[in-house]
């Protein structure tokens, strides 16, 4: 955010010397430099962010390197974006944020990086050195401690305070962000350390190489011995699986033990949605908690057994359970058990090498196989839904699921149409992703350009780069903004906007609570109008055409919009039952 944004003024001779510095506009290598050369030598290829008055020696850096610069309209956008690059490529995210009120914005953004385990280098700009400290010296953008600001969602936060530590420290950064558990890292750089002249020779090379984390052998051991044993094992895959790359472990292990797998929200796409042994992701519904509680060793891999996996906290396990994460805290923080921790992908690896099942060993779920226990919970499930008026909802999502081509990379917002897909949408050949780990709203749309730019720096064309958007009219309004982006860098993204005017998710849990809704309903803009003014398509669509219209979408060339205006409703929760 620059002074002018701001609506405040720096005078003429503040020591910060202005927006530019010693060495502007004359060729002399400063501290940007090093923070530009130390990123390419890391093999980042594309930054996100604001420019601002603080920052501006990065931004002038930038122009004698070959970063490629992606600006967003709002810094919590501009965090989304890089969430989603790295969760599209499996690259690290780059963001470049100015002081204040720039890095403070984008902080929601890096909650959900944060909650997700999401591998992020932060590079914010601070005021100048003597203006740090307890002293209040009105300098434009002062807070008291900036980086402080971001502890609560970064992994950790680093003040450079000289050039010459600028390499290492961003170097650092970079491991500690692709370490499991991964996450966002801050680092923040005074303007004069960018704006200064250094003797600091150009960075020639960079290494940064994830820190090993394996499983206790032990620990492994004492797994292996419970699951040899079991008679109903059974596993949930939890976001941690799909980033500990463990997929193929999973598959190993469920085989060999014959053990249904159920997938998170953040779990979606980790286990083969067709397969016989696949609970697919109804987690929400309790004929799965009912299989889930009557397992006798139960595996939990990259999931905490939070609000959603345990059908809000109704889940009551009878059996043993083994828990693998990567973060320490998670581990038993909702149930006992033994505790793994490890990277999911490296801890899976051990079991599976380790895991031999006795041919005579077979898994007895009270008389049944548990490949029919499988199809006749998926039945029960489907049977719940169809006594339900949902004829429209499922039709909605199905509609988009044929429309949606099979490798293609899905972007959710928190809105009705998510909360289904949390548990319907069959990945297949792509990924989806949404914004469960902090629930924000405004996630969708930029993590999609986000992810869209990424799948293009890495080689893909255009239209194999496409990705889809799905927002609700109210977290549309959270990222409207970034039409403009959109359209700037001509990103093969198609925006899915679902109009039910208003919160449509709280409007139903106020009206099932308290009989009415209060504040949920919202005057919100022609959505295709509102696009067209940016030079993006758009086009309004009945519900019963989003098939038609976004199969259109997807062979256009650069953004477009698709807006549906449909009431959709959630299905019943099944946790109140228990």
């Amino acid at each position: 955010m620059t002074a002018v944004e701001s609506g405040a003024t720096s005078a003429p001779a503040e020591a910060d010397a202005g927006p530019a510095g010693a060495g502007a506009g004359t060729g002399v290598r400063n501290g940007g430099d090093l923070v530009v050369e130390t990123l390419e030598a890391l093999g980042a290829k594309t930054v996100f962010g604001i420019p601002g008055q603080h920052a501006l020696g990065l931004f002038d850096a930038m122009g004698r390197g070959n970063l490629k610069f992606v600006s967003s309209r709002v810094e919590n956008n501009s965090a989304f974006a890089a969430d989603g690059y790295s969760r599209a490529t499996g690259e690290v995210g780059v963001l470049f944020l100015s002081t204040g009120p720039g890095a403070l914005t984008s902080l929601a953004g890096l909650q959900e990086a944060y909650a997700t385990g999401v591998p992020m280098v932060v590079v914010a700009s601070q005021i100048p050195l003597e203006g740090l400290g307890a002293r209040r010296k009105g300098m434009l953008h002062q807070l008291d401690d900036q980086k402080a600001s971001a502890a609560n969602v970064t992994k950790s936060q680093r003040l450079i305070q000289h050039a010459s530590g600028i390499p290492s420290a961003i170097q650092d950064a970079w491991t500690e962000a692709i370490s499991s558990p991964q996450g966002p890292v801050w680092l923040e750089v005074p303007q004069n350390v960018l704006l200064d002249p250094i003797m600091v020779p150009p960075v020639e090379d960079a290494l940064a190489e994830a820190a090993d984390n394996p499983p206790r052998v032990e620990l492994v051991r004492e797994a292996v011995k419970w699951l040899s044993a079991a008679k109903r094992p059974a596993i949930i895959a939890g976001g941690g699986t799909r980033r500990g790359r463990a997929e193929k472990s999973l598959l190993s292990i469920a085989e060999k033990l014959r053990a249904p797998v159920i997938c998170t929200p953040g779990g979606n796409g980790a286990f083969p949605w067709n397969h016989e042994l696949s609970l697919q992701s109804w987690i929400e519904d309790r004929h799965m908690t009912d299989l889930l509680e009557d397992a006798d060793v139960l595996v939990v891999i990259g999931s905490s057994l939070g609000e959603v996996t345990s059908n809000y906290f109704t889940f009551e396990p009878r059996g043993r359970i083994i828990q693998i994460d990567a973060e320490p805290r998670v581990l038993e923080s909702n149930r006992p058990g033994l505790g793994i921790r490890a990277d999911a992908g490296q801890a899976l690896a051990a079991l599976d090498a380790s895991l031999t099942v006795p041919a005579d060993t077979r898994p007895d779920w009270h008389g049944t196989s548990p490949e029919d226990l499988v199809r006749e919970s998926l039945r029960k499930v489907k049977e719940r839904l169809e006594s339900q008026d949902l004829a429209r909802e499922l039709q909605f999502m199905a509609d988009i699921r044929e429309a949606v081509p099979a490798d293609m990379q899905t972007f959710w917002d928190m809105t009705i149409s998510a909360y289904w897909g949390w548990s319907c949408w069959d990945a297949r050949e792509g990924q989806f992703h949404s914004a469960q780990g902090a629930g924000g709203l405004g996630y969708g749309f930029p993590a999609a350009i986000g992810g869209a730019v990424g799948l293009e720096t890495v080689g893909k064309s255009a239209a194999s780069a496409r990705v889809l958007a799905v927002s609700g009219d109210g977290s549309a309004m959270y990222s409207i903004a970034e039409l403009a982006t959109a359209k700037q860098h001509n990103v093969p993204v198609t925006w899915l906007i679902v109009d039910d005017g208003g919160y449509g998710i709280l409007r139903e849990y106020m009206v099932g609570a308290f009989g009415k809704a209060t504040a949920t309903e919202l005057a919100r803009p022609d959505f295709v109008k509102l696009a067209e003014s940016f030079g993006v398509p758009a086009t309004r669509v009945s519900p019963e055409n989003v098939g038609d219209a976004l199969k259109a979408g997807f062979a256009a060339d650069g953004p477009n919009v698709v807006v549906v205006e449909t009431l959709l409703k959630m299905f019943a929760p099944t946790h109140l039952d228990s």
